[in-house]
């Protein structure tokens, strides 16, 4: 649209009033309006976060007292935040190895082969996915204390582990499923057509194709993990992970020195997702050459 003066064939130059040129506007950037107000939203507690990793408070963090250096240049200062998110970074690693090969083999069998019950298990992934964090953690409780009680494994770290790989695995099937999905299978028979093994074919041939695959539904599973409350807190016993670490320590203030390295942990994923698009764009640069 234009807002600039019009010349009528019967009459003077016409002019949009103030009003009408304040609606076109509007109109012309509502929608980069929007996006900056929803990204002002979203990224609020971001923002809070790091503004009171600074607060020189006391027994509470909840209202600025000051500013202060301290908390970034020791951030264990608070007994057992450095724990707990070693404890994070553990499971989270455990988890998302094994949740990331299970997957991927997962959607490969669901993709490139058929067998009986094919369709069930495409329809069953989706139930952890669906299924409420409250009620599949309390299943996960009964299942714990009933069944690895008698093998003597006890609610803790294990048992953590466990429940992580089991809501992460959903999500790592469909990520690779998705990959695997886009391919051209007439890839892999030329490959074969060339004389190589279903083995040489998987790793110099399908295996690079679905990396980015794998390596996007691995990351997905690790901040999955790490941010996992609701059935962390059902079967972790006495064990702390970081989000229990928080919520526990919010019912007096969250101590700054979460702040920071809830900030950090933040700034390390922005990193990782720009090196990531960074990586990607260099590589479909090199291809278009």
């Amino acid at each position: 649209m234009s807002t600039t003066t019009t010349t009528t064939a019967n009459g003077p130059a016409y002019r949009p009033s103030a009003a009408k040129r304040a609606q076109v506007w509007l109109a012309n950037h509502f929608a980069m309006l929007t996006a900056i107000l929803v990204l002002l939203y979203l990224f609020l507690p971001v923002a809070y976060t790091f503004a009171f990793s600074f607060n020189d408070h006391g027994k509470t963090n909840i209202v600025w007292q000051g500013f202060t250096w301290e908390h970034w240049q020791d951030p264990c200062g608070v007994p057992g935040v450095c724990g707990s998110l070693v404890t994070s970074l553990q499971v989270g690693a455990i988890s998302t190895l094994v949740a990331t090969v299970l997957g991927t083999m997962m959607a490969l069998a669901m993709v490139r082969y058929r067998f009986r019950g094919k369709a069930a298990s495409n329809v069953l992934i989706f139930v952890p996915m669906a299924t409420p964090e409250i009620v599949m953690g309390a299943a996960l409780l009964t299942i714990f204390v009933q069944g690895f009680s008698n093998i003597g494994i006890s609610l803790g770290f294990t048992t953590i582990v466990f429940a992580h790989i089991m809501f992460c695995l959903s999500f790592v099937v469909v990520t690779v499923k998705a990959r695997i999905q886009s391919l051209d299978p007439r890839i892999e028979e030329a490959a074969q057509d060339l004389y190589a093994s279903p083995m040489q074919t998987f790793w110099k041939v399908t295996f690079p194709l679905i990396l980015p695959g794998i390596a996007g539904a691995a990351m997905l599973a690790f901040s999955l993990s790490f941010d996992d409350f609701i059935i962390t807190n059902f079967v972790s016993g006495n064990e702390s992970t970081f989000p229990k670490f928080v919520y526990v320590a919010s019912r007096r203030g969250i101590p700054a020195e979460a702040n920071v390295i809830g900030f950090s942990m933040f700034v390390l994923a922005v990193l990782l997702v720009v090196g990531a698009q960074f990586v990607g764009s260099v590589r479909a640069s090199r291809v278009k050459e």
